[in-house]
C-alpha cells in the first residue's frame, strides 16, 4: 500500500477524528479505537512519524508524517466583519494552508456599545433599558439579571406572581432565542427551509410579547421589585396555542433533519469542543451539556422560584455541531414543560413589591392622589438609592451562564456595573473548533456556538 504524506496539523485532526478514547501505550505513541457499524477501527500513531487506521489486523489507510509545511503555502484571510454568516459584526483572520484552517483568530470590538459603563450614568430604575439591548435575542434575561441583582443589593423579594411572570416570558424568551439559533444555523449550512420555519414560529412567540409588554424586543418589562404590567386579559389561549403549535413545528423539523444525511454529514465529527476545553475557556450552555457535563443554572443555583418546576436537562456527550444542534432542538420541549406549569399554576397576587419608593404606582392611580404622583415624577426622575455594597447573580440564559456584577457606593447610581456575557466566553472555543478543519465547516462550526455579538461587544 502507498503511503499518504500528512502534515503535524492533519494528525491532530485525524486524532481529533477518533475522539472517542486515547490511551498511551508503553512503547510511548497512542491509540484510539471507535466503533463503526460494529466493527473496530484503530487509529495507531508510532513516534509521530507514522500513521495506521486498521480494521482488525487490516490496514486499511497508511500515512507518512510530513513535517515540511512551508508559509509559502499558506495565506491569511479575513472572514467578516460584513459576512453574513458570523451573525454579528465578527472578523475571523484564518491562516488557510489550502481548504484547511491552520488558526484562526476571533476580532471583536466593532460594536463597542459601552453599555457596561452606560449603566454606571443610569439610575436603577433605568437599568433595564439599557441592559435589555445587550444580548438582543434574549432582552429578557438581560432585564432579569439586572433585576435581580438589585433586588440582592437592596434586601427585597418580589411577589410570587412576580416571580412566575418572569419565569414564563424568559422560558419562553428562550424558545424565541433557540428558535433563531435554529433557523440562522440551517440557512448557514444551506437548509433554507429552516430559516423560514424557524422565523415562522417565532413570530407567535414575539406576538405574545408585544400584547404583554408593548414592543416585540428590548422590552424594559422586567424591573427591580417585579415587572412592568401585569399578564393582558386571555393571556392564558395565546399560551395554549404556542404550547400546541411549537412541539408539531419541531417535529417536521426533524423529519426533516433528523436523519438527513447531508445534515448529518455536514455537521457529525465536525468542530468537536469536549468538556475539558469548556472548562479552560469558561464555555457553558448547551455547548457545555452536548459535551456531556450536566450543567444548568436552572438546577444548580435556581432562581425566581424555577425550582418549583418540573424539567428535565438535556446532555449530550458527542460534543460536536450535531450535539449543539440537537441540544437546543431538546431545550425547546423542557421550556416548553416550564410555560405549562407556570400557566396552569400562576399565582394571584401583586405583580410587584408595594413599596412605593421602589416601584412606581398605578397610572390610574395618578389622577386621584397627590402623593402617587410625586412618588412617579421622583421615581422617572431621580430613582431610588440602593445601600452600599457588592453583589453578583447569575442565571441560564439560552447561551448559558449569564451574571452581572454590581457595586453600590449608596447612590441612586451603580458605582460599577460589569456582565458576564456568555457569548463573549462561548467565542474563545471558536479557535479550538475551526483549527485543522476545512473552510467549508467553519460557518457551521460559528453556527453551532449561537453567538450574539451585542453581548460580545456590550
Amino acid at each position: 500500500m502507498k503511503s499518504k504524506k500528512i502534515n503535524r496539523y492533519n494528525l491532530k485532526a485525524l486524532k481529533k477524528k477518533f475522539e472517542f478514547w486515547a490511551t498511551n501505550s508503553e512503547e510511548g505513541g497512542w491509540s484510539i479505537s471507535s466503533t463503526d457499524e460494529g466493527s473496530q477501527k484503530m487509529l495507531e500513531v508510532e513516534d509521530e512519524k507514522k500513521v495506521k487506521i486498521q480494521t482488525g489486523t487490516e490496514i486499511i489507510d497508511d500515512f507518512v508524517v510530513d513535517e515540511d509545511s512551508s508559509d509559502d503555502e499558506r495565506m491569511i484571510i479575513n472572514m467578516g466583519p460584513q459576512h453574513p454568516s458570523t451573525h454579528g459584526v465578527l472578523r475571523l483572520q484564518a491562516e488557510l494552508e489550502g481548504e484547511i484552517v491552520r488558526r484562526v483568530k476571533p476580532v471583536i470590538g466593532y460594536l463597542h456599545t459601552g453599555m457596561e459603563k452606560t449603566g454606571e450614568e443610569l439610575n436603577y430604575f433605568q437599568g433595564p433599558t439599557n441592559t435589555t439591548r445587550m444580548d438582543y435575542l434574549s432582552p429578557l434575561f438581560n432585564e432579569l439579571v439586572f433585576s435581580l441583582t438589585t433586588e440582592k443589593l437592596i434586601g427585597i423579594e418580589v411577589p410570587d406572581r412576580a416571580k412566575a411572570i418572569r419565569i414564563l416570558m424568559t422560558e419562553l424568551n428562550r424558545i424565541s432565542s433557540h428558535l433563531v439559533a435554529l433557523a440562522t444555523g440551517g440557512m448557514d449550512i444551506g437548509a433554507l427551509s429552516m430559516m423560514i420555519f424557524g422565523f415562522r414560529e417565532r413570530e407567535h412567540i414575539l406576538n405574545f410579547f408585544e400584547k404583554t409588554t408593548g414592543l416585540r424586543m428590548n422590552h424594559n418589562y422586567i424591573r427591580p421589585g417585579g415587572v412592568a404590567a401585569d399578564l393582558p386579559d386571555g393571556w392564558q389561549k395565546d399560551i395554549e396555542d404556542i404550547i400546541q403549535l411549537i412541539p408539531e413545528k419541531l417535529k417536521d423539523y426533524d423529519d426533516m433533519l433528523l436523519d438527513n444525511p447531508i445534515w448529518k454529514g455536514r455537521l457529525q465529527n465536525v468542530g468537536i469542543l469536549t468538556t475539558e476545553e469548556c472548562f479552560a475557556y469558561g464555555i457553558t450552555g448547551p455547548s457545555l451539556r452536548a459535551s456531556g457535563f450536566d450543567w444548568d443554572l436552572r438546577k444548580s443555583q435556581p432562581y425566581s422560584g424555577i425550582e418549583k418546576f418540573n424539567f428535565d436537562v438535556p446532555v449530550l456527550s458527542e460534543g460536536d455541531v450535531f450535539a449543539r444542534w440537537r441540544i437546543k432542538v431538546l431545550e425547546i420541549f423542557e421550556s416548553l414543560k416550564i410555560v405549562e406549569q407556570v400557566m396552569y399554576q400562576m399565582p394571584k397576587g401583586p405583580y410587584k413589591i408595594q413599596d412605593k419608593k421602589i416601584t412606581p404606582p398605578p397610572r390610574k392611580r395618578l389622577d386621584e392622589s397627590m402623593e402617587a404622583l410625586i412618588h412617579h415624577f421622583k421615581i422617572y426622575t431621580e430613582g431610588f438609592k440602593v445601600p452600599e455594597g457588592d453583589a453578583y447573580v447569575a442565571i441560564e440564559s439560552p447561551r448559558g451562564e449569564l451574571g452581572c456584577y454590581i457595586v453600590s457606593d449608596g447612590t441612586a447610581k451603580p458605582y460599577r456595573m460589569h456582565v458576564r456575557g456568555p457569548s463573549f466566553c462561548n467565542l474563545q472555543g471558536l479557535p479550538i473548533i475551526m483549527t485543522d478543519s476545512p473552510i467549508a465547516d467553519a460557518v457551521a462550526a460559528i453556527a453551532s456556538l449561537d453567538p450574539v455579538i451585542g453581548d460580545v461587544d456590550r
